[in-house]
C-alpha cells in the first residue's frame, strides 16, 4: 500500500483515483488514505492494547461464550443475562467497536470512569459515518444492550507467569429501559460508568489511534483489527517479522476452514487498513504472508502524550 501514498505524493487524488478505475476496493483505498494523509486536526482514538491481539467476533454467533487467543493476550467474552435468565449474545461487528472506541476515549481522555454520552456519543459515531437513526437505531441499541451485560476475562502471559483479569465493560447499562409513557425515548442514559478493573487496565495499557483512520475503515470490522493490531505491533520492532498467512488465520479467521478463502477474503481489509496508516511498513507475500518491518506508530508519542 505504500505505493498508494507514494501516487497519492506524486499525482495527487484525482490522477491517483483514474488509475485505480476498475479496482472499487482500490478506489477506497485511494479515498482513505488521502483523508488520512491530508487531516490536520490529528485527532486520537483510544484502544485497549489487549484488543490488538485479541478482538469480538466480525457476526453475530450463537455460542454464550466467545474465546480469542492472540498467543501472549487470551480474551474470553461471556454473554450476560436478561431478566428471564436468557443471553442476551456477545457484541459484534464494527458499531460494537466504535461503541466501545467512544468510551475508551473518553475514558482514557478524561481520566474518569464516567463517561458522558447522549449527544456526544451520537456526534462521535456521526463522525464515524454512523447516523443513529432509522434502521441502524435497532443495530446501535442491541450492540450497547450487549455490552452492557457481558463478562470479559483477559488471560496475559508474562514473564513466565499467567495474569488474570476478571470484569466487564461497564458497570451500568448504557441506554435507558423503554417504557410505554416515553414518546420519544433517548437512546443513552446521561453517563455509564467504566467497570472498574477494565478501566484500570485501559489505563495502564492505552493505544492511541487516529480517529479519521478508524472514520475511514469504519464499517469494516476486520479492517478495524488489523489496523489496531498493526498499531500495536509495529512500532515496536526491532527487526523485520514475518506472519504467515495461517497465523494470520489463527488470529483474524480461526471460523475460516480453508486458508484459501480467508487469504482472499482478509486482502480487501487488509489494503485498506493499511491505506490509513500511511507510516506502516509491511510487505505482502501472496504465498507465505507479511513482513512486517519497524515503523512509527500512527499517533507521534509526543502528540499522544499532549493530547491524551
Amino acid at each position: 500500500m505504500a505505493e498508494v501514498h507514494h501516487l497519492l505524493m506524486q499525482h495527487g487524488v484525482e490522477e491517483t483515483r483514474r488509475l485505480a478505475t476498475g479496482d472499487k476496493n482500490a478506489r477506497v483505498c485511494v479515498d482513505a488514505a488521502h483523508a488520512v494523509m491530508t487531516d490536520e486536526q490529528q485527532q486520537i482514538g483510544i484502544a485497549h492494547a489487549g484488543f490488538a491481539m485479541a478482538a469480538l467476533p466480525h457476526r453475530k454467533t450463537a455460542s454464550t461464550v466467545w474465546e480469542r487467543d492472540g498467543g501472549p493476550v487470551k480474551l474470553l467474552v461471556e454473554s450476560g443475562l436478561d431478566s428471564q435468565k436468557n443471553p442476551v449474545g456477545i457484541p459484534y461487528g464494527s458499531v460494537a467497536r466504535l461503541i466501545l472506541l467512544y468510551l475508551q476515549t473518553q475514558a482514557v481522555r478524561n481520566r474518569s470512569r464516567d463517561v458522558e454520552l447522549g449527544a456526544s456519543m451520537n456526534a462521535w459515531l456521526a463522525a464515524m459515518n454512523l447516523t443513529v437513526g432509522g434502521k441502524t437505531y435497532r443495530l446501535v441499541k442491541e450492540q450497547s444492550r450487549r455490552i452492557s451485560r457481558c463478562r470479559l476475562t483477559f488471560f496475559r502471559q508474562e514473564a513466565g507467569a499467567e495474569f488474570v483479569s476478571n470484569g466487564a465493560f461497564v458497570r451500568d447499562a448504557i441506554f435507558p429501559i423503554e417504557t410505554i409513557n416515553s414518546a420519544q425515548p433517548s437512546l443513552w442514559h446521561d453517563v455509564v460508568r467504566l467497570d472498574e478493573s477494565f478501566y484500570q487496565s485501559l489505563i495502564e495499557h492505552p493505544l492511541p489511534l487516529r480517529e479519521i483512520a478508524i472514520r475511514q475503515i469504519s464499517g469494516k470490522s476486520m479492517a478495524i483489527d488489523i489496523y489496531v493490531w498493526l498499531a500495536y505491533r509495529l512500532h515496536v520492532l526491532s527487526v523485520p517479522v514475518k506472519v504467515t498467512w495461517a497465523a494470520l488465520k489463527s488470529q483474524f479467521g480461526p471460523e475460516y476452514k480453508e486458508l484459501r478463502f480467508f487469504r482472499r477474503d482478509v486482502m480487501p481489509s487488509l489494503k485498506l487498513a493499511l491505506s490509513v496508516y500511511p507510516e506502516a511498513n509491511v510487505d505482502i507475500d501472496d504465498k507465505m504472508g507479511l513482513t512486517l518491518h519497524p515503523s512509527p506508530p500512527p499517533v507521534a508519542e509526543r502528540v499522544s502524550r499532549i493530547r491524551s
